[in-house]
């Protein structure tokens, strides 16, 4: 089949091929002055079941406004006109390296299967439709340890890697939130296990030196860099008990 050639050899039925000017691909348009189809969804192509033994009603549907089309003698033909809305339903699936088109006036169009752009030929549309797929975003790599997290502080989502051992500071508000509870907890223990241990070698320090301080006033600088490790490692222990946990949604 040509670009050129009816879909029907009926008499009533005609083919116009679609104006190149602004479509770069050439296509065939059935008119619905004398033949109509509908297609579920607009400006896409779809499948229509052949018409044989298995599939052998003597009426189908109007894709348009759902009258029952006597397809007696015409099984030969592509579409069949609707005498209700005057529009065309195909009964055969379109030809090799064509498709079927429906613009939103309900004019029919059968394209090649390459075409991005076609121009409806009702004088009353005059509608480009643009064929081309829209674009897919690629998917997202996966990446060990990486997730969903919700944060607690403004409940907005964003990705965090489990893998890093670093709380997550959010990208929309830029607070700083724990990701689950475990991690928090862990550094909070970690931190009161290092203030305890600074405590006793700070306690013993001064119990074997405090004879010698007096004399040796650099002791006395031992004393309190060892007293300010331990208040900041306990400090630390406070601030992960208290720190916000930000939920996990799940893995990407």
């Amino acid at each position: 089949m040509t670009d050129t050639k009816p879909l029907l050899d009926n008499g009533d039925l005609t083919a116009q091929k679609a104006s190149e000017a602004d479509s770069p691909s050439s296509s065939i348009i059935i008119d619905s002055n004398t033949l109509s189809t509908n297609v579920p969804n607009e400006n896409s192509d779809f499948t229509v079941p052949e018409m044989g033994p298995e599939n052998a009603a003597s009426k189908v549907t109007c894709r348009v406004c759902q009258e029952m089309i006597d397809v007696i003698g015409k099984r030969e033909q592509h579409v069949v006109k609707c005498n209700r809305c005057n529009e065309a339903t195909p009964i055969r699936s379109a030809p090799a390296g064509k498709k079927y088109v429906r613009c939103l006036c309900h004019c029919l169009l059968i394209c090649k299967s390459t075409s991005q752009r076609i121009a409806c030929p009702r004088i009353n549309c005059k509608r480009v439709i643009n064929l081309a797929p829209s674009p897919v975003t690629p998917p997202i790599p996966q990446v060990p340890g990486m997730c969903r997290v919700t944060c607690v502080h403004c409940q907005d989502t964003f990705l965090f890697n489990m893998l890093q051992n670093a709380l997550a500071r959010c990208p929309h508000c830029r607070k700083v939130s724990s990701v689950g509870p475990e991690f928090a907890k862990a550094k909070a223990i970690f931190f009161l296990i290092l203030s305890v241990i600074l405590f006793i070698i700070g306690g013993g320090v001064v119990f074997f030196t405090y004879s010698n301080a007096k004399a040796h006033s650099g002791y006395f600088i031992i004393h309190i860099g060892i007293l300010i490790l331990t208040l900041l490692a306990l400090w630390k222990c406070v601030y992960y008990c208290r720190i916000k946990v930000s939920s996990i949604d799940g893995p990407v």
